[in-house]
């Protein structure tokens, strides 16, 4: 299926947007259609045109107003155009007016958004994921026209008398949400019982605005990584996590998450929540950022936001400033480093500035180690093989048969040193009452 749509025929589009200064700017809605024009292109379409009208409000029958719909009317007659995206969500009657005035397929940016992930998801959960979100998003819009999803089940009394049509199709979409949403519990579960024994290293997760260069970063930090990066929004859906090695006994899982956008849709932040865990169970984050984009301080905020949508609340975050080689004017790059002290300046296309970036790691992950002591018999191999592999030892002393060991460790793993010291002086005590 997916590949059919990589290799479907592109189609014509135009786009619209509306303007309603003071509190949007003719300035910001053309950026917001470039963004536009880029998901569209993600997901098939060349663009003919963009139209931007002026309004104080949307108009409830239209969006745009009955000239602005004659008008554009002709245009999409005489330049054949296929589809016309809208930068807004449209209600279900604006877009039923605007298909039938414009005799062609008319979808809002989050439909287009979610035909991309559809087109992008690859993994069964990131599928399931997808169609959720695109059914949720489908029942209040669905019409008599609606093409059906499965044949329908059941025998004596599953329809009553007089049900119509829409309501047995709604019934239906009820259903297969309610049958995903299980799937998606139970394939939750099970990931979380896959990943219950990473939770002794500390975890990092990449965050950032879709196409800041989250993949390219990691592909550069952990180069057996093979994350899919290319200059298309939401090249990643599904999470991927590799191990980072710092110095010895230091390391990091690095995960690669699915990117935001300006106005992502509800209905996908709810059904990617699963996927999401990795950035709520991370112990900090690497805020990735294109700072060759004319807009990444908006960026910025749709970042912070959507992270405290999906409860985020800790402020562990490092600013990685991406794309620094793509900067014209190194007087800009300056005032940046002045402006953001904390930040990292790098460029994962080219690795610059990467080792400064582990380093930022390393010493933000140097907070959430702990300094603690321990004397054990000398035969204790399991105890002393595990914090050397999995602790910094400071300092030994040899006390005739014991050893004291000071280590230093990531508070993570504190729960399991303590378990198997438990468990050694168990042994200890058994064998001296024997």
């Amino acid at each position: 299926m997916n590949t059919f749509l990589f290799n479907r025929p592109r189609e014509r589009a135009v786009l619209i947007g509306l303007c309603s200064p003071p509190e949007v700017t003719r300035t910001q809605i053309e950026e917001y259609l470039e963004e536009l024009a880029f998901l569209a292109d993600t997901a098939g379409a060349d663009v003919f045109a963009t139209v931007i009208q002026e309004r104080k409000l949307p108009d409830h029958a239209s969006y745009i107003g009955s000239g602005k719909v004659d008008e554009l009317a002709g245009i999409v007659r005489d330049e054949a155009i296929d589809i016309v995206i809208v930068d807004d969500d449209l209600s279900p009657v604006q877009a039923r007016n605007l298909e039938k005035a414009f005799e062609c397929k008319v979808i809002d940016r989050t439909g287009l958004i979610l035909q991309i992930f559809a087109i992008r998801a690859k993994s069964a959960r990131a599928k399931m994921q997808v169609e959720l979100a695109q059914l949720e998003y489908m029942l209040p819009r669905l019409s008599g026209q609606w093409t059906h999803l499965s044949k329908q089940k059941g025998g004596i009394g599953t329809k009553g008398p007089g049900e119509t049509q829409i309501e047995t199709d709604r019934r239906l979409v009820r259903n297969r949400i309610a049958s995903l949403k299980r799937k998606l519990r139970a394939v939750s579960l099970q990931h979380d019982t896959q990943t219950r024994g990473r939770r002794s290293v500390p975890g990092v997760a990449l965050v950032g605005y879709t196409n800041a260069g989250k993949s390219t970063l990691m592909n550069a930090l952990c180069p057996e990584a093979e994350a899919f990066a290319e200059n298309r929004l939401f090249a990643t859906l599904d999470t991927k996590t590799r191990r980072l090695e710092l110095k010895i006994n230091k390391l990091v899982l690095l995960s690669d998450t699915v990117g935001f956008i300006r106005k992502l849709p509800h209905d996908l932040v709810e059904s990617f929540k699963s996927t999401l865990d990795e950035v709520l169970q991370a112990d900090f984050l690497l805020h990735v950022i294109d700072v060759s984009h004319p807009g990444f301080a908006e960026q910025m905020q749709v970042v912070r936001q959507t992270l405290k949508e999906i409860g985020v609340e800790h402020d562990n975050i490092i600013d990685v400033f991406n794309k620094i080689d793509a900067l014209p004017d190194s007087g800009f790059l300056r005032e940046l480093r002045v402006n953001y002290p904390d930040a990292v300046f790098v460029s994962a296309a080219r690795g610059i500035n990467l080792s400064a970036l582990k380093d930022a790691i390393g010493d933000h992950l140097a907070q959430e180690f702990r300094e603690r002591s321990i004397r054990t018999h000398v035969s204790n191999y399991k105890l002393i093989g595990y914090l050397y592999d999995h602790a910094e030892v400071i300092e030994k002393h040899y006390l005739d048969e014991e050893i004291l060991l000071t280590f230093r460790v990531h508070k993570n793993s504190l729960k399991h040193i303590e378990a198997l010291i438990k468990a050694s002086q168990n042994t200890a005590d058994a064998t001296s009452d024997f």
